[in-house]
């Protein structure tokens, strides 16, 4: 399923490649070049204090949920944002490097990457 429409699914369930729970989908990240999307953020930890990068990567939209390529115990150790925090520059970089994905600045006035929409 495209993944063109991931907005309207903030507020499902993110599982993993086994379906196992990760957490519920707060936002959505996208690339300030592309405008495609990037991560997601999920409540994760106890009373989904945290919100935790996901990557959207080969993920797939199903019935009700997303499933995102990772598997629960590598997002439990991913970067982590509290709630109505902002992305930092060096942030944004570590949580590409976490993922062991390429990161370069974007070519945009703020030089970040990811932006929320």
């Amino acid at each position: 399923m495209a993944m063109e429409n991931i907005r309207q699914w903030e507020g499902s369930d993110v599982v993993d490649p086994d379906k196992a729970r990760i957490g519920r989908l707060e936002d959505v990240y996208f690339d300030a070049e592309t405008d495609e999307p990037l991560f997601v953020t999920v409540h994760t930890g106890l009373f989904g204090r945290h919100l935790t990068f996901v990557p959207t990567e080969n993920a797939s939209l199903g019935q009700g949920y997303l499933q995102v390529a990772r598997y629960k115990t590598e997002v439990s150790n991913a970067p982590q944002l509290e709630p109505g925090g902002d992305l930092s520059p060096t942030d944004e970089e570590r949580v590409f490097k976490y993922y062991g994905l390429d990161y370069q600045p974007a070519a945009t006035e703020s030089g970040r990457r990811l932006v929320r929409r």
